[in-house]
């Protein structure tokens, strides 16, 4: 896995080939590809190269997705006995960036490909199905529409209470 560590709007990211980033509002246009020059650090498996700042002739390709607001922020500020209460709130712009590529411009190497993992319920519905091909006699018989409309006959008593609410009454002494 192929990552690095690049600066933008004074701020570090952790940038990995086929994810996003979310970084602040950059004045480029949704869908446009855009090239990231100060790469800080950059990794793939073993090979480490640390820039001193930047590491030269790496670049990160990456194109824009889309802009969008970040969390409302309220601040107060509440003076007592004095009567100041100032309100005000702030969203921060920010721009979500999908990384294509790292590496030196021009550079072509080879996708590496991951195994497809199966899900757990394909995994499970298949060894069930091979356990029912090798013992057929120990299936079950599915329910028909008419034994599930019946009642259960094995259902739990209903509970009674028995607390009962004895009322006194006081009766005052003159």
């Amino acid at each position: 896995m192929r990552f690095a560590i690049v600066e933008s709007g004074g701020k570090q990211y952790r940038a990995v080939e086929g994810r996003t980033i979310e970084v602040d509002r950059l004045p480029v246009d949704a869908g446009t590809q855009y090239n990231i020059e100060s790469v800080l650090l950059m990794a793939d498996g073993d090979d480490v190269m640390v820039g001193t700042p930047t590491v030269d002739g790496i670049e990160v390709k990456v194109t824009v997705v889309d802009h969008f607001k970040g969390p409302k922020l309220i601040s107060f500020k509440y003076r007592p006995k004095k009567r100041i209460r100032v309100k005000g709130g702030h969203r921060q712009q920010y721009t979500r960036l999908m990384v294509d590529s790292i590496g030196k411009p021009g550079e072509s190497r080879k996708k590496e490909e991951k195994p497809v993992v199966e899900k757990k319920e394909a995994k499970v519905a298949t060894e069930a199905k091979a356990t029912a091909e090798k013992n057929p006699k120990t299936e079950k018989p599915a329910a028909s529409k008419k034994d599930a409309a019946k009642p259960s006959t094995k259902e739990a008593p209903a509970k009674k209470s028995t607390t009962t609410k004895s009322s006194t009454k006081k009766t005052d002494k003159k």
